[in-house]
């Protein structure tokens, strides 16, 4: 069978794209013009990608998917949800700490965290319950669009009273309908026995696609998908984390934490800097001393050295750095790739491109963040980018660093309408955060080929002399010989039994025979003539 050309599947992809927004245009939308919110309409005929989520998660198939759509905008109108936001949510929601966003999975899946035990089934409030998880998952999905979630259900020392059977379904109708392709998995951890009946049920709600993301684990099981630096001590991890509201946790991406504990704010740093060797230094010092603490997600600006800077050749740069094969369309930058940064252990595997293009009528000023300073080069981290042009970011592995899935890297844009003579530092002071647009990429770490099975460099036989190994392999086939011999003895030993096993079952057979032959005899002996 001939292979299919990836050309050919985009291409398939595109049109069922196609056939699904003409059919909800003309099947769904001409009929109930008021049933949706005219802004997710929007971006139903602009945005590919939440269409690509829908068709994914019913397999293609284009009716599945329409009927996909069809709850799920419904559901976000009822319940207005383009318009939650922390204001509308009651404040006593936040303070619980029953549900947040906080830490990563080994796979590098933001984690979803529900406390059952702080949950209470309360009728009055069900709505803005419900209201609540829309706002955490909708935030989510404005800040790292396309990253799947991974849901735990902290089951610890909850109980019946907890379990709130309706809302455990809302829960799962957001990932399986209202969400596509935003479950990575749902850990269920430390689940007591009283409520297996329970889960019983909720797995009968699950689809065939959700049923294979449910895991259920102990506390020392949850290891498998958690890492002990993201994990809270009561379930063997060494995460000091504390919900506390306000702020929200993770809310602030941009905060770098010293290593010697004072938190500085990105315009405190940069009212600080004077003349340019001032700022290097500032910047020098910040890569160096930065520990990224693992219950944060704080991107730092990146230095970029004076040796890398743009009178070096663009082609000598990029070379090795791996092309990415997938584009972000952004207001004013369209990203590549949008979503992930491939890294590998091998040397050819250490660099990766970020290409940006320019789409507006203006110069767009960018720079680039992360999470682990001390791990990665970004070259350039900061600069401008002409309209209709196109700049090449390289990423690549400081020293002996290996990229985690835990990694991300921020790209902030701002469009220059005065460009001129504007100093870049003092434009990213005074443009406001609204006209900021902010695009975040995760590390997919590449799987390493498996290394050629070699002969042990340690093997003592390899250090013997040569008279030394004919005596052991002399002496290993002796024993050899003497293994064999007590087999076939055992071998024929074993035929043996069971050859009187059977001669011993005939002669029951038979001594039955004969009784019942002898039984007989007597009856018909004893019988009157």
């Amino acid at each position: 069978m001939a292979e299919v050309e990836p050309h050919e599947g985009v291409q398939d992809l595109e049109k069922k794209i196609e056939e699904t927004r003409q059919r909800f245009n003309n099947e769904l939308l001409q009929d109930s013009t008021e049933k949706y919110d005219p802004r997710d309409v929007e971006r139903l005929q602009t945005d590919d990608s939440l269409v690509e989520g829908y068709l994914t998660w019913r397999i293609y198939n284009v009716d599945d998917a329409l009927k996909m759509i069809d709850e799920s905008l419904h559901w976000r109108k009822e319940y207005g949800v383009n318009d939650i936001n922390e204001s509308t949510i009651p404040r006593w929601m936040f303070e619980t700490g029953a549900v947040y966003l906080h830490g990563y999975d080994k796979e590098g899946n933001k984690l979803f965290w529900f406390k059952v035990k702080l949950h209470v089934k309360d009728a009055k409030t069900v709505i803005d319950k419900k209201k609540y998880i829309a706002f955490w998952l909708e935030r989510y999905a404005k800040k790292e669009p396309g990253m799947p979630l991974t849901v735990v259900f902290d089951m610890t020392d909850s109980g019946l009273s907890n379990v709130d059977m309706e809302f455990v379904k809302y829960i799962i109708n957001c990932f399986k309908v209202y969400y596509p392709k935003f479950l990575s998995k749902m850990i269920i951890v430390d689940m007591p026995w009283i409520l297996n009946a329970a889960w019983k049920i909720v797995k009968s709600w699950l689809g065939p696609e959700a049923i294979s993301k449910l895991r259920f684990a102990s506390k020392s099981e949850v290891h498998t998908y958690i890492g002990p630096e993201y994990l809270p001590p009561h379930m063997g991890g060494t995460d000091s984390f504390k919900y506390s509201y306000p702020p929200l946790p993770d809310d602030d991406f941009q905060t770098p934490i010293c290593d010697n504990g004072p938190i500085v704010s990105d315009d405190e740093r940069e009212s600080k800097e004077g003349d340019l060797d001032v700022k290097d230094a500032l910047e020098s010092s910040f890569t160096s001393d930065v520990v990224v603490k693992p219950k944060k997600v704080n991107f730092l600006e990146q230095s970029l050295r004076s040796e890398d800077n743009d009178k070096g050749d663009a082609s000598a740069r990029t070379k090795g750095a791996r092309k990415p094969l997938t584009t972000f369309k952004g207001s004013l930058l369209d990203v590549s790739p949008a979503e992930e940064l491939s890294f590998g252990s091998g040397e050819t595997e250490k660099k990766s491109l970020i290409i940006l293009n320019n789409v507006v009528k203006n110069q767009v000023a960018f720079k680039v963040r992360t999470t682990a300073p001390d791990k990665y080069r970004v070259k350039p981290s900061s600069s401008c980018c002409e309209p209709g042009a196109s700049v090449d970011i390289v990423v690549s592995l400081h020293g002996g660093s290996q990229a985690s899935p835990q990694d991300r890297f921020l790209i902030m844009a701002a469009e220059m309408e005065n460009a001129g003579s504007q100093d870049l530092s003092q434009f990213w002071k005074e443009v406001p955060k609204t006209k900021i647009m902010e695009h975040r990429l995760r590390c997919h770490v590449l799987e390493s080929a498996k290394p050629a099975i070699k002969p042990f460099k340690d093997n003592p036989m390899e250090t013997m002399p040569s008279e030394q190994q004919e005596l052991n392999i002399a002496f290993l086939s002796h024993q050899l010989m003497r293994v064999a011999a007590c087999t076939s003895q055992l071998e024929q030993k074993l035929n043996n039994t069971l050859w009187l096993q059977k001669v011993l079952i005939v002669l029951v057979v038979v001594l039955v025979m004969l009784n019942l032959l002898c039984l007989h005899l007597l009856g018909t002996a004893q019988r009157p003539s």
